[in-house]
């Protein structure tokens, strides 16, 4: 057995001592880049505010989808700056943007890009990938319902895989990506449901909806007068990639795991459901649910200045990650029971 007077015994417990101070201050250096990450986020909420108005909770969670390195959906009627938001954050955060209306008539080329025929001056030809506007860091799909399933099956590698495949050559997207997109639910003529498939790529669906009388009536005079309000970059493509490993470092209690967890397998109409779920759900969540819960209650968390995400965050968090992921039945719909209100009840028994 080793003295305390044994040759190397001080120098062991140096090694120990060195290897414990490294750690606080790793430790220490993670706790000051959550706070200063933390501070930005909240000069970005607050300056969205100033351009958005009434939609504090669409501001939240559309910022939660990028610190949690997500795709969002965003759904809701004409007008009510769905696009504003998007443009807005991309200047908050000094990300490249592109919007892309969709229609029926685009096609995956251009979306993604394609190659062109060359021919030099000494006559060679050869072919040159001509990217598409895709490859951008934040990129709004406008109306994705409108664009054909080819077309909508084309974003989705880009989305899931972080690059394209054109002519079988790979092109990498450029990082961080991320794809706001959205879809207007009153009309629904002309349009191209989105697959299950590719509704489960979205960390959220962020349901957009009128801003109160006050709200309306402070962007009426905002907006209609000489001076237009703007915001300047209060973050870089750098401190959100930091967000996001961040994020993935942050720890998460059991309870709210457990919380997470019995929510998502109560919504699926397995044998074992309850018999309310059995007789009204067509179709439920897959795990990715679970991941975009525990993702989204940490960036949340996150973005509010605290260090762990609690049982309110995955409440606040049921709607927009299940709504899209579940699907009612007919019988459902013919005792008008809506989605929406189902989550709630799935709450109540959490």
């Amino acid at each position: 057995m080793l003295s305390q007077n044994a040759p190397g015994f001080d120098a062991l417990i140096s090694e120990s001592e060195a290897a414990s101070m490294t750690e606080n201050q790793q430790a220490q250096e993670i706790l000051r880049q959550f706070d200063d990450i933390s501070v930005k986020f909240g000069r970005a909420r607050a300056a969205l505010g100033r351009v958005v108005y009434g939609q504090e909770e669409v501001i939240d969670l559309t910022l939660a989808t990028l610190a949690a390195g997500g795709h969002g959906l965003l759904v809701g009627a004409p007008g009510l700056a769905k696009t504003l938001l998007v443009t807005s954050v991309a200047d908050l955060m000094g990300l490249s943007a592109k919007r892309v209306q969709f229609t029926p008539d685009l096609m995956p080329g251009d979306v993604l890009g394609s190659e062109v025929l060359e021919e030099s001056a000494e006559g060679a030809r050869e072919f040159r990938f001509i990217p598409g506007p895709v490859f951008c860091q934040l990129l709004m799909a406008d109306e994705i319902n409108r664009a054909s399933p080819r077309t909508q099956s084309a974003l989705l590698q880009a989305m899931q895989e972080r690059h394209v495949t054109v002519a079988g050559a790979r092109h990498d997207l450029p990082a961080p990506f991320h794809v706001l997109a959205t879809q207007n639910p009153i009309e629904q003529e002309g349009t191209y449901p989105l697959p299950e498939a590719q509704l489960d790529r979205f960390l959220l669906q962020i349901d957009v909806d009128y801003p109160s009388e006050a709200a309306e009536r402070e962007m009426l005079a905002a907006t209609t007068g000489a001076d237009a309000a703007v915001v300047d970059a209060v973050m870089t493509s750098d401190d959100l990639i930091a967000a996001q490993q961040l994020v993935r470092q942050m720890p998460i209690g059991e309870q709210v795991v457990d919380m997470i967890i019995n929510l998502v397998r109560a919504a699926r109409p397995t044998e074992d459901a309850g018999e309310r779920v059995r007789n009204y759900v067509a179709w439920g969540p897959g795990p990715r649910a679970s991941q975009s819960f525990s993702l989204a209650a940490r960036a949340l968390a996150l973005i509010d200045g605290r260090h762990a995400p609690s049982l309110d965050d995955v409440r606040r968090l049921a709607g927009p990650v299940l709504r899209h992921r579940m699907a009612l039945n007919f019988a459902a719909r013919s005792e008008g029971i809506d989605t929406d209100s189902f989550i709630d009840e799935l709450l109540k028994g959490a």
